[in-house]
């Protein structure tokens, strides 16, 4: 039999479920908006997609186009038009593969990678100047939930 107290504890986890939902999606769409700005703070033509493509050859590059498709989930042909977009913005280069000359390698170029850390380090600051007002502690703790939101929902 339920009480009157696990009922107002069910319904309060319910409203703080619902709660939480709420502010993930607020999150979700404010990382929309902030991809597509970091995008364009690299390059005004960079599509969100293809920076995502970019920081990923930056940060494990080189690679070869299969492993970007792996990486992703994307087909073959959407991978080499995304790669091909960041070849004309001459963020990303292509090289043969020295241990196998048939195969083609891709990575960030010079400026690429500059393009990126330039941007990497004004939003860093900015996002450290927004929680300027959070203790050091407050930032561990809020950085140990989300780890362990994350981990809890990382079947979905």
């Amino acid at each position: 039999m339920t009480t009157t107290t696990d009922t107002r504890a069910t319904t309060a986890r319910q409203r703080d479920l619902r709660a939480i939902e709420s502010e993930v999606g607020s999150l979700i769409r404010r990382v929309k908006r902030v991809i597509g700005e970091r995008a364009r703070e690299v390059h005004p033509e960079l599509h969100p997609m293809t920076y995502f493509i970019l920081t990923h050859l930056a940060t494990h590059g080189p690679l070869r186009g299969a492993d970007l498709s792996d990486a992703f989930g994307m087909d073959k042909g959407g991978v080499s038009r995304q790669v091909q977009a960041l070849v004309d913005l001459g963020l990303v280069e292509r090289k043969p593969d020295a241990e196998d000359r048939r195969a083609i390698l891709l990575d960030a170029t010079d400026e690429g990678r500059e393009r990126l850390e330039t941007m990497s380090r004004h939003r860093s600051d900015r996002f450290d100047q927004r929680l300027a007002d959070w203790s050091d502690e407050d930032l561990a703790t809020f950085a140990r939930q989300l780890a362990a939101y994350n981990l809890a929902l990382a079947d979905d």
